[in-house]
């Protein structure tokens, strides 16, 4: 089993980073490495050009969200941890399968509609093309699974319609009748059901380092301090949390919080209800902020330390992209025999 995940750089973590990705990035290495499996993580610098960027920006992001996956649990010396933009096998390979990929094919991914807006014709040309370069990102390793959640689901269709036409148009039949292909079809890997964590100061928007706010999010590097007086000024509502999750649907900030406890202990928000349902939140917001404090203060430490490293964190990376890089070695030269390109 060969999982392969990437996630854009981006700074200012928050408690919606860590458990609606990056906690299931650590459940994944270790499940994996149990089996006898590799995990490929990597940071999507190359996927972050196609938007407009602050170069300076996109470094510091970088080597922070490569901080923030070691706090939290990733090890290199269990997964393969990396930049895109150090393996330029990623991009060789996006070029080498637009070839097979189709303007059709390109033209319904909904998420270049979503993020070109109205002005299209202005986007750029790497926005259109990116999900070429999603497909590159798998198939380069040989992935066999890739994690999915129902904004990815499309992308990873994508992959396999473009290996699966590239094994077909250039992968012909031995003399034996059997057939030496390129590329493996990745299937889906349903991770365990992610925490969707909304604001603090509004349950309807997600958790967001946009929001200009600092009170609507925990940041990972938030002190002990910090994290509970955003707890205690977190909206809420007058009345006292319900006996049931029913209770809670018309309420969002109360299901908001419920629900970070919740997947902070592990517990169901039944649970959750069963032990605090009847009662107020100046009971309920210290004992979640508590858990808050305990789950993060060993994560933040480490996190803020690390991030001062530039030395290690630059170490580490480089070390991760030179095993990456091996490792798509054989893919990439099978992939330029088979197009008949002198190599």
């Amino acid at each position: 089993m060969r999982i392969v995940s990437g996630i854009q750089p981006t700074g200012n973590l928050h408690l919606g980073n860590y458990l609606g990705a990056i906690r299931n990035w650590v459940r994944m290495q270790d499940e994996v490495a149990e089996s006898g499996g590799e995990c490929f993580f990597f940071l999507a610098d190359l996927h972050a050009i196609s938007m407009p960027h602050d170069p300076a920006e996109l470094t510091a992001n970088t080597r922070e969200m490569a901080a923030a996956l070691l706090a939290c649990g990733v090890d290199p010396a269990r997964s393969v941890l990396f930049n895109q933009a150090q393996v330029p096998a990623h991009a060789e390979l996006q070029w080498l399968l637009n070839g097979t990929a189709r303007m059709g094919w390109l033209n319904r991914m909904t998420q270049f509609k979503d993020k070109s807006g109205k002005n299209r014709e202005g986007a750029s040309v790497a926005l259109f093309t990116y999900p070429v370069l999603q497909a590159a990102d798998v198939l380069l390793y040989q992935a066999t699974h890739v994690p999915v959640g129902d904004d990815q689901k499309q992308h990873l269709e994508l992959a396999r319609d473009i290996a699966q036409k590239f094994n077909n148009d250039f992968c012909p039949p031995n003399g034996d009748g059997t057939e030496k292909l390129v590329f493996t079809l990745p299937e889906p890997f349903i991770p365990p059901e992610a925490a969707r964590i909304m604001s603090l100061r509004d349950g309807t928007a997600k958790m967001s380092k946009s929001d200009p706010s600092d009170m609507s999010r925990i940041n990972l590097a938030d002190s002990a301090d910090e994290v509970m007086k955003k707890v205690k000024k977190a909206k809420t509502d007058p009345e006292p949390l319900p006996s049931d999750a029913a209770g809670l649907e018309s309420r969002p900030e109360a299901k908001n919080l419920v629900a970070i406890y919740g997947a902070l202990t592990g517990q169901s928000v039944a649970d959750v209800l069963t032990r605090y349902g009847g009662q107020g939140f100046g009971t309920f917001k210290p004992a979640l902020g508590e858990v808050l404090v305990e789950t993060l203060r060993p994560i933040s430490e480490r996190f803020v330390e690390l991030r001062k490293d530039v030395c290690e964190i630059d170490r580490i990376l480089a070390t991760g992209a030179s095993k990456a890089r091996d490792a798509a070695a054989e893919t990439l030269a099978a992939t330029y025999r088979a197009l008949g390109l002198l190599r």
